[in-house]
């Protein structure tokens, strides 16, 4: 697991995200996805950054069929920022730092 984010499941998805208080960003990925594990350090980065404004998860899509299916990812890496348990926008494939931030920014908590 990766510094300052937790791993979500099928099991797990709803409660966590209906339970936060701070937008929550949800990082759909594999284990064999290249671009998922670029994004990492990046996400891992924001995570300590953002502590207190932003929560960020994972979700292995390949263990996590339900919640997948239900929010149609299709390409991976997927990321769905949740605010009040609801999906607010969605960011498709690896960006750097600095655009991730930038797409993030109208969503976090001041």
């Amino acid at each position: 697991m990766a510094a300052g984010i937790s791993d979500l499941t099928d099991a797990t998805f709803d409660e966590e995200i209906k339970g936060s208080a701070e937008p929550v960003l949800v990082d759909f990925w594999a284990e064999w996805c290249g671009p998922c594990k670029m994004i990492t350090p990046v996400l891992e980065e924001i995570a300590k950054e953002q502590a207190g404004k932003l929560r960020i998860v994972k979700l292995n899509v390949d263990e996590n069929l339900e919640v997948s299916r239900r929010f149609e990812v299709m390409s991976i890496p997927t990321m769905i920022l949740f605010r009040d348990g609801e999906a607010q926008t969605r960011i498709i494939g690896a960006k750097g730092k600095q655009q991730l931030l930038q797409d993030l920014h109208p969503y976090l908590t001041p």
